[in-house]
């Protein structure tokens, strides 16, 4: 399907209600939904991670649009439930023990969700057992974690190792982020991979989830 240049356009501008309005006209005309998302929602999302990366778009950019993803996304999610239409993937997403920061990690689901997986939000101060459960209940492909402070860094390396003992390690890839991280301190805490943006959250995990469905 072409570009909905008014849906499009609202998500890149971060205009919630005209997106949320857009959906809406192009369904009372029997567009598919599936193609509002793959032909207009997902474009414009990726589009503001590049304007991110090229330093036009900043915080406060990504939340706006983040935000006009969510609108658009509402009236279409139960007409993919009843269609049986499967996410890209399914993240669990949180805030680690002891870190009530949740601006990144609200970042990362809005991209994610912009990009088509399902997302559940566990929010902040997320204890390794909560963890744990939410693994057992949803069966995601990737649990994303985010800590902002240096303190609570190695709340990671806990929770990873409660999902290793749990015997759910080899089911989920786990991906960190946040403000304090790097490369070498996610290879050993024995997390598969580090986004230093909401961006890059994306990158990796479109690209876990496609190395998953090639493994099985």
């Amino acid at each position: 399907m072409a570009l909905v240049e008014k849906l499009y356009d609202a998500i890149v501008d971060g205009e919630a209600a005209t997106a949320r309005e857009a959906v809406n006209e192009e369904l009372a005309k029997g567009v598919d939904p599936i193609a509002l998302i793959t032909g207009s929602m997902i474009p414009a999302m990726d589009d503001v991670g590049q304007l991110y990366q090229d330093e036009q778009y900043f915080v406060p950019e990504l939340m706006l649009s983040g935000r006009a993803m969510k609108a658009a996304m509402e009236p279409l999610r139960p007409l993919l439930a009843v269609s049986g239409v499967k996410p890209a993937g399914t993240v669990i997403a949180g805030a680690v023990k002891g870190d009530l920061h949740d601006i990144g990690k609200n970042l990362v689901i809005s991209m994610l969700e912009g990009a088509g997986f399902k997302v559940i939000d566990l929010g902040t101060d997320v204890k390794p057992e909560k963890f744990v459960a939410a693994i057992r209940e949803h069966n995601p492909q990737i649990v994303c974690m985010t800590a902002l402070l240096t303190v609570t860094m190695m709340s990671m390396k806990t929770t990873i190792a409660a999902i290793e003992a749990a015997g759910l390690r080899d089911l989920v890839k786990i991906l960190v982020g946040g403000a304090p991280l790097n490369d070498r301190f996610a290879r050993e805490i024995g997390a598969d991979g580090f986004g230093e943006t909401a961006t890059d959250a994306v990158t990796l995990a479109r690209q876990m989830v496609v190395a998953s469905a090639h493994a099985n």
